[in-house]
């Protein structure tokens, strides 16, 4: 089976950039500098969302589904930094050449990626392929809206009209998955600023658990898996789950009823 890639993306302002494009020193705090960043936008859209190119990628989590069954984790460690992250997550496009599936991953994760791994030197030529070395990436590439190697399920399903787009947690919830776990991306920056990251990364995971569901949900909407063969996907994630011990995975399953 081609793998498949699903990934979700936490980010937290970036303050070092902010620095540099607002002339803060060093004798500003971090909160300041995102405080002061955050009212510049609220002043001029109405909403603390900051652009995508100051953003800065905090933790980034996969589900990983092959013949060799199915995984979930974050990149890297808590110790690594952004840019290790970034690369990893290239880096494995590059091995697998997998089918991408994200919840929004066109109007934001990728978008940020993209440009932080610009940010860094990153390398990433099998994503930005475009035909130039694989002719079949002239005509299904990760960066075409309409092509495949990237589904966007959010994009997919409200068929490409932002105002149908839903919320993911609201999808899950509404197919009988646990959908978000307590946390939710509002509280991201909290929660790092508090030395929380390890529940950052835990938060991510199950949102890559709850978009890799919805997606066997539209793979049996498609007819791509029949009524057996999906109950069978279903039952793998279920068993795959019960193996792990965190607490997090505990919880997730509580709900799953």
């Amino acid at each position: 089976m081609i793998p498949v890639l699903v990934f979700d993306i936490e980010t937290i302002p970036d303050v070092t950039g902010l620095r540099a494009l607002l002339g803060h020193g060093p004798e500003v705090p971090d909160v300041e500098v995102a405080a002061q960043a955050f009212a510049a936008r609220r002043e001029k859209t109405g909403s603390d969302f900051l652009q995508h190119h100051l953003h800065r990628v905090a933790a980034i989590s996969c589900v990983f589904r092959d013949d060799e069954g199915f995984r979930v984790r974050s990149l890297g460690s808590l110790e690594d930094g952004e840019a290790k992250l970034v690369q990893d997550f290239y880096r494995i496009i590059d091995r697998y050449t997998p089918q991408l599936v994200s919840w929004n991953g066109g109007g934001f994760d990728l978008p940020v990626l993209n440009y932080r791994a610009l940010i860094h030197g990153a390398s990433a030529s099998r994503f930005w392929e475009q035909g130039e070395d694989d002719r079949d990436f002239k005509w299904n590439s990760y960066l075409s809206r309409y092509h495949t190697r990237h589904l966007d399920l959010m994009d997919h399903l409200a068929m490409y009209t932002g105002r149908a787009n839903a919320p993911l947690d609201d999808l899950a919830k509404l197919c009988g998955f646990p959908g978000k776990m307590g946390v939710d991306g509002s509280q991201v920056w909290s929660l790092y600023q508090e030395g929380r990251l390890g529940e950052i990364r835990d938060y991510c995971e199950t949102d890559v658990v709850n978009t890799y569901l919805v997606y066997c949900r539209y793979l049996l909407l498609r007819g791509q898996l029949t009524r057996e063969s999906y109950e069978a996907e279903i039952t793998l994630v279920r068993t795959s789950l019960q193996k792990l011990e965190a607490q997090p995975w505990q919880e997730y399953l509580a709900a799953w009823k």
